[in-house]
């Protein structure tokens, strides 16, 4: 088993409308950025949902199947999962680190959506 469902993606235009509907309507708890700090102004802002976390993406420009939500995995370790998946005949990209202590690797299902298996180094946070 990969592990858990740890976050799911949606890339968004208009952060201050998506972060406005997801705060105060729904009224989910942000996580990042840091209390104090302005959300609608950011290009990552994570929501705590309990089970995972929603996270908004800048820089969305409704393009169907490029802006679509993308789910992510929690594993232990993301090289060795890649290559788990490799030998599985799965499509799956390089191992990358988009922020300090994050190992993300993107892969592709057989219709063509795409997913992440990441790793957080929380000693970080």
């Amino acid at each position: 088993m990969i592990g858990q469902l740890a976050e799911v993606i949606v890339y968004v235009e208009d952060m201050a409308a998506q972060v406005a509907f997801y705060r105060d309507v729904l009224g989910l708890a942000v996580i990042e950025p840091p209390s104090g700090t302005d959300p609608a102004g950011a290009y990552w802002v994570l929501f705590d949902t309990g089970a995972c976390r929603l996270a908004l993406h800048g820089g969305g420009q409704r393009r169907f199947g490029a802006d679509a939500p993308k789910f992510v995995f929690a594993v232990d370790d993301v090289v060795a999962r890649r290559e788990w998946l490799l030998s599985a005949g799965v499509q799956v990209g390089d191992v990358r680190s988009p922020a300090p202590g994050l190992q993300v690797v993107d892969a592709t299902d057989p219709e063509g959506n795409v997913f992440s298996l990441e790793r957080r180094d929380t000693t970080l946070a």
